[in-house]
Parts: C-alpha cells; structure tokens; sequence
C-alpha cells in the first residue's frame, strides 16, 4: 500500500496508508491528545515554534511516503510504507508532554522510551519485532552500536533517514516564508 504520488498529502491521507488497526489508533491519538496541536517540535534545534511537533510528525511522514516510492521503484523495499508510517508517527510521541509539569519524568532517554510504550499501550498499539526495533532506533543506534552484527534494522535505517531530513536538513520548515509547502 503506497500513495501513487509525490506530493505533500495530508495527514489523513498518511493515516490511510496504514493497516486499519493503525489508522483508528492515530486518529484517536489526534482527537485525544490535544498537545499535540500545539507542541514545539523541539526546544531550539527543529520545528521549534507552536505546532511544529504536528509539522514535523507530518513532514517525516511524508518524506517517508516520497522516498519509499522512488526506493521501491530502484529495489523492492524489504517492509511496506505502512511500517514507516506508524514508526515516524509515534517515534516523538513524549515531545508534546516533555516540557510540561507532567513531563519530568521523560527528559532522559529511557524516560521517552517509557513513555512512548505507554502511550502505545494506552491506545492499544500492537508493533511487530521489526516496528519495535524501528521505534527504538529511529534517532540512531547510539551506545548500542556494535561492529559485531547489526543493531538497527532496514525500517528502523529508513526511519531515522527520514527523521533526520527534518530535523537536520528542513529544522526551521515549514516556516520559512518562501518554503512550498505550508504545512
């Protein structure tokens, strides 16, 4: 399941590029979780204005809905756009409730992990191994790193390509004021 173009879709549109379980469990994410509406994508190093956690979440995923076309046409992809998707949707899932009162407990890395895992429990997630090992990994593989054997898998490298395009190469779109696209 892929969209047939490369434009930027809307969120919705991304949402129905995943398994139906998936789609129901963001879309009450977004009705529920009113943060998220509002969030800084970060503190200061990308999409970090009001609403720019939405922005960024919307950007990964359409970078990764534009990158899986073009990659699956040069090789077969070894996982399906909708792996990506549910990844790069909940991968920052902590970030609208890290600068608040009730987020002193996720400001370390395994704090933000927790979270997330129970946010994914709240709304009744279920992840394979593979979108596991994705999440875990999607901002690198960090200590984890190893020469032995490989840490982080195929969805999870995608992932983390995707999320750094944003928060590296895009970090202050779509703000600026000549960027296309509006968000």
């Amino acid at each position: 399941m892929q969209s047939e173009t490369s434009q930027y879709l809307p969120i919705e549109e991304l949402l129905n590029l995943m398994t139906h379980e998936h789609k129901l469990a963001c879309q009450k994410i977004l009705e529920q979780e009113w943060r998220m509406k509002s969030a800084k994508g970060s503190e200061n190093n990308h999409q970090s204005w009001e609403g720019g956690y939405l922005d960024h979440i919307h950007e990964v995923m359409n970078i990764a809905d534009y990158l899986y076309i073009k990659l699956d046409y040069l090789r077969p992809m070894p996982f399906l756009i909708s792996d990506a998707l549910i990844v790069l949707f909940l991968h920052d899932i902590e970030k609208p409730y890290k600068y608040t009162e009730e987020g002193f407990n996720i400001k370390t890395k395994r704090g933000r992990a927790l979270f997330r895992l129970e946010m994914i429990k709240k709304y009744g997630i279920k992840l394979t191994l593979e979108q596991q090992n994705a999440l875990k990994y999607v901002e690198g593989e960090g200590k984890d790193y190893t020469n032995l054997h490989r840490i982080m898998n195929e969805l999870a490298a995608f992932c983390h390509v995707c999320d750094t395009i944003s928060a590296r190469v895009w970090h202050d779109y779509p703000k600026k004021e000549k960027d296309p696209w509006k968000g």
